[in-house]
């Protein structure tokens, strides 16, 4: 699944090419993904300047000058083609800019989604009413207080969407091994002092995996078909068996029905 570092990436790779654009042409190519497409995304879409794009946890954001935002989530499998050369099986959603850019939503599992709200309305929207601070915004002292009296192990609380936005399990994985913190460890219970080693292992692998296009797993790329290339620098995730860097080899368990990759020496 494209976790927060690849939702990054494919914002920017759109900002270079919608960014002050004008929507020329929309078109719907089946009535649905997850759920149903907004009946009147063409409508509203059709003409609209693009004044910007942002992200809100792994949901892009698309605002227009309409005071309308199309957010969309890539699910398991989806991505976005620049200037594709002939349609795809599995393009479901076509935009052309005034200067004749053309983009396709590709979603071969159908898992993602896309709404279109107000812009002014995006705040209230439930799914967002929901979600706790944006990773990289996130603090020590306001991670503690999220944790406090918590018994359930660090690593769920942190996939925890509610506690921290976006973090999915690659990265949850590599933070918790920077830091040295032990996936099974109750939230609730690691000190200041811990947490103040990982919100900054969080940060930088966060930062780092966006610089680098994100981790390319399974059929993930970025609009211009670029490759993430950050799983080579992988500590953890993935690596069972294998050393770790820190002279531990590494293990995985199960937790929540994700795979947890860790090292139980430098990890406590």
């Amino acid at each position: 699944m494209p976790e927060l570092p690849e939702v990054e990436t494919t914002v920017r790779g759109l900002a270079r090419v919608l960014d002050g654009r004008r929507i020329e042409r929309v078109e719907v190519r089946r009535e649905d993904l997850r759920r149903a497409f907004p009946k009147d995304l063409g409508q509203r879409l059709t003409g609209a300047r693009v004044t910007g794009l942002g992200r809100r946890a792994k949901y892009g954001l698309i605002h227009t000058d309409r005071n309308d935002t199309m957010i969309f989530h890539l699910g398991m499998s989806g991505s976005w083609r620049i200037n594709h050369s002939r349609l795809k099986k599995h393009d479901h959603l076509l935009l052309e800019t005034d200067e004749g850019t053309r983009l396709a939503l590709n979603d071969p599992r159908r898992f993602g989604s896309v709404d279109l709200l107000h812009t002014d309305e995006l705040a209230e929207w439930p799914p967002f009413k929901a979600l706790g601070p944006e990773p990289l915004d996130l603090t020590a002292g306001e991670l503690r207080r999220r944790l406090a009296g918590r018994s359930a192990a660090i690593k769920l609380l942190l996939l925890d969407q509610r506690i921290v936005a976006g973090l999915g399990n690659i990265y949850v994985c590599e933070a918790l091994y920077r830091a040295g913190i032990h996936p099974l460890k109750a939230g609730g219970s690691i000190s200041l002092e811990r947490l103040k080693r990982l919100v900054p292992a969080i940060h930088d692998v966060l930062a780092e995996a966006i610089a680098a296009g994100g981790s390319t797993l399974r059929d993930f790329a970025s609009p211009d078909g670029g490759l993430g290339y950050f799983s080579k620098d992988f500590a953890v995730y993935d690596r069972e068996g294998q050393p770790c860097g820190g002279g531990g080899t590494v293990r995985r368990i199960v937790q929540g029905g994700r795979s947890t990759f860790y090292c139980p020496r430098c990890q406590r």
